[in-house]
């Protein structure tokens, strides 16, 4: 415990020196950023590698590309975002001047997850350090290898009293928990989702809480099926479903079920060849512990295609399941493996009450020919994100803010949501000494004529043109003189 105290009170000592603040040493510390993703690539790939089985361009295409953008984009555009906000003003203010300013929140927590874990502790850090935050960093223990070498680069590159990197598994995280913060971001499930908010509730710190659920994927019979099984299949068995807003499993009409299996069957074979298990593109279950957890969803269960594993390597082949019960357990629980359940519906009207009688999902997909029918699947449902027609590609636009709603999370992050994600909007309003008749209506003693300007003034809508605005000042000046 007191070690944490001390990492969590040296990075608080230099947020208070006021060094994190100005906008020249906050790019300073992201190009130092872009620097280390630059010269490390090899050992972060490596380290990918090592965890999850991830071959060279898959590694740096799902973590690398995604944070030398974030980088980019955050330090073009960080200036801008930092500036203070000019709001619209009434008439009792529009002397004066009113705006929003943007400050950091303080010493802030990074908690990663392992099945993404350099992307997913990097992100989140690169906003916080753009809002002008301290940050302590906390890998997965997970991904071992990826929290190593995170804990060992980030010294080099980045000031090590405001970054600092904290390794280790549940102990460690407990005793970082049980310090006080002024921003918590989680990227896990919701079960630690509910111990980490527990944890910040007891010092009033606000969360970012990015979990996971069951995200839905609905086929519409008036569809082109190969185009939207070879995406479906992307998206799904991507580091070996070990993703959280992979569609988690497919409802469809009876009719077109065999279609869309032997549609997925045929894009396998095109993506992974005949031997899945010997392609460089097909990643592996974490751990053992994983591997058994995802094994056990499938007893029972109508295995349409895989079905194959081997426990030593922690291999688990694409699998198809069809006719799934809805009260099935690989339905109760979030898969995060390669096993996609098929259920079928007999009307969009029926996959939309089978949505919504469950937890509100990280994401939810809709294939169909019918962008009406894509816009009602949207309105009647409730996710955290949502991709007509494709899967998972709206995490891929920085422009949308990505974040859970009820048990798939709170908050969100990307591109300038994650820069005010950890930033205090302030509300800054300065006036000047002068014209203290006009302030003659708010002072007692009380009047029904003081009350019957402030309503002219106040519920009034005028033309906001400078005219108009100069006749109301006027306007004003001759109520201060008749209330006096």
């Amino acid at each position: 415990m007191e070690r944490m105290q001390q990492i969590v009170g040296r990075a608080r000592a230099a947020f208070n020196s006021g060094r994190s603040r100005p906008l020249e040493f906050r790019i300073q510390q992201l190009k130092a950023l872009e620097r280390m993703v630059q010269e490390k690539e090899k050992d972060i790939l490596a380290a990918l590698k090592a965890d999850l089985n991830k071959c060279g361009h898959n590694a740096y295409s799902h973590e690398i590309l995604g944070v030398l953008g974030e980088l980019a984009l955050t330090m073009e555009k960080l200036p801008s975002w930092a500036a203070p906000q000019p709001v619209k003003k009434n008439l009792l203010t529009m002397r004066d001047e009113a705006y929003i300013g943007y400050e950091p929140l303080g010493v802030v927590l990074v908690i990663g997850a392992w099945n993404y874990p350099f992307v997913l502790v990097m992100q989140p850090l690169i906003g916080a350090i753009a809002a002008g935050n301290a940050v302590v960093v906390k890998p997965s223990e997970v991904s071992e290898n990826t929290a190593r070498l995170v804990a060992e680069l980030l010294p080099q590159y980045l000031d090590k009293d405001l970054y600092p990197v904290v390794t280790g598994g549940v102990p460690e995280t407990t005793e970082l928990l049980a310090q006080r913060f002024d921003h918590i971001l989680y990227t896990g499930n919701t079960a630690v989702g509910k111990i980490v908010m527990a944890a910040a509730a007891k010092h009033l710190t606000p969360v970012t809480l990015e979990l996971g659920g069951k995200s839905p994927c609905y086929i519409d019979k008036d569809c082109d099926l190969a185009v939207a099984c070879r995406r479906i299949t992307w998206g799904k068995y991507m580091n070996c479903g070990q993703t959280c807003i992979a569609p988690d499993y497919i409802l469809c009409d009876p009719s077109i079920q065999s279609k869309v299996v032997e549609n997925i069957k045929t894009t396998l074979k095109e993506f992974y060849g005949e031997d899945v298990k010997s392609s460089p593109d097909y990643e592996r279950i974490i751990n053992k512990r994983h591997f058994k957890r995802v094994l056990g969803l499938l007893e029972g269960q109508k295995i349409a295609h895989g079905g194959e594993t081997d426990e030593a390597s922690c291999f688990i082949a694409p699998t198809i399941l069809t006719d799934v019960s809805p009260e099935s357990k690989v339905m109760e629980e979030e898969i995060f493996g390669p096993v996609l359940p098929i259920v079928t519906v007999k009307s969009v009207e029926e996959a939309i009450e089978f949505i919504n009688r469950r937890e509100k999902p990280l994401a939810l997909y809709v294939f169909s020919n019918n962008k009406q029918l894509i816009k009602r699947v949207i309105s009647e449902t409730s996710s955290g994100g949502v991709t007509g027609n494709d899967v998972i590609m709206h995490f891929f636009l920085s422009t949308l803010p990505f974040g859970g709603v009820g048990h798939s999370g709170m908050g969100a992050y990307h591109g300038r949501h994650s820069f005010e994600t950890f930033s205090h909007r302030r509300a800054c309003l300065i006036k000047d000494l002068k014209m203290e008749s006009t302030n003659k209506m708010r002072y007692p003693p009380g009047s029904q004529k003081k009350v019957d300007w402030a309503k002219f003034f106040l519920l009034k809508r005028f033309n906001k043109a400078r005219i108009g605005l100069f006749v109301l000042a006027l306007l004003g000046v001759v109520a201060a003189v008749m209330i006096k």
